[in-house]
């Protein structure tokens, strides 16, 4: 595997990284891999990298190449700023199929809280659209501008049927983003008819990532996440089904 950072546009923290698993004789039918950007949470303050690299490796265990968007943030967060790098980013992931092996047709977009936002923003909004969208926690309405930098868009009105199939998860405790932001998005997605799936944990709170000793600091609570685990290895299948790997 080798590792590739590019800027991509003048802001000098807006940067695409790219994990690529470079092809092997010994596995054939992994030349070309589908691609998987990950967009971190943070409040559009920064960039957890709790859910950056963590959630790479996840899914370049499991044949995926991945990328992690670090977009724009605080002052620089108004929208459509980090929109514009995100639709950046997945042209850019396209324009180097060959190079970083991947499947044009086959690259999904995760987003976490607020990189939700913007990984729905992209996946409705975007002038250029992934081929399927997963959302953890995700902030979604236009009343989450209160705890950001900027003002948001509010995206349950954005679904259209040019959305994508999207997955969805998040945790029913969670004090930061109310679980009203998954329910009110999956509506939209049921009455646009678009392909999608939902899972909703009893706890977990918000931020829970892979909710692995990698990620969670504190062993005493570690048992706690062991249900959330779960989305990781769904949301592969889940993948596989819309993708027909």
């Amino acid at each position: 595997m080798f590792i590739e950072k590019i800027n991509l546009t003048d802001d000098p923290d807006v940067t695409l990284t790219a994990y690529v698993c470079e092809p092997s004789e010994e596995m054939k039918n992994m030349y070309k891999r589908p691609a998987m950007l990950v967009l971190p949470g943070g409040a559009y303050r920064f960039c957890s990298d709790r859910e950056a690299e963590p959630i790479v490796l996840e899914y370049v265990a499991k044949g995926y190449n991945a990328f992690v968007l670090r977009y724009s943030l605080n002052e620089k967060a108004e929208f459509p700023r980090p929109l514009d790098d995100a639709v950046k980013a997945l042209k850019t992931i396209r324009a180097n199929a060959d190079k970083w092996y991947i499947e044009p047709e086959k690259v999904a977009v995760i987003g976490f809280s607020a990189g939700g936002h913007l990984a729905a923003a992209l996946s409705t909004m975007g002038e250029e659209k992934p081929n399927a969208c997963l959302l953890g926690y995700p902030c979604i309405l236009k009343n989450m501008e209160k705890i950001l930098p900027c003002p948001i868009p509010g995206l349950e009105t954005e679904v259209s049927a040019e959305t994508p199939p999207t997955f969805i998860f998040a945790a029913s405790d969670d004090k930061c983003v109310p679980i009203e932001n998954t329910l009110k998005y999956a509506l939209e997605l049921e009455k646009n008819k678009i392909p999608f799936e939902i899972h909703i944990f009893n706890e977990g709170g918000h931020g829970f990532s892979t909710g692995t000793k990698v990620v969670i600091a504190d062993s005493d609570i570690l048992s706690k996440y062991e249900p959330v685990k779960y989305w990781v290895q769904r949301s592969v299948d889940w993948l596989d089904s819309i993708f027909n790997n």
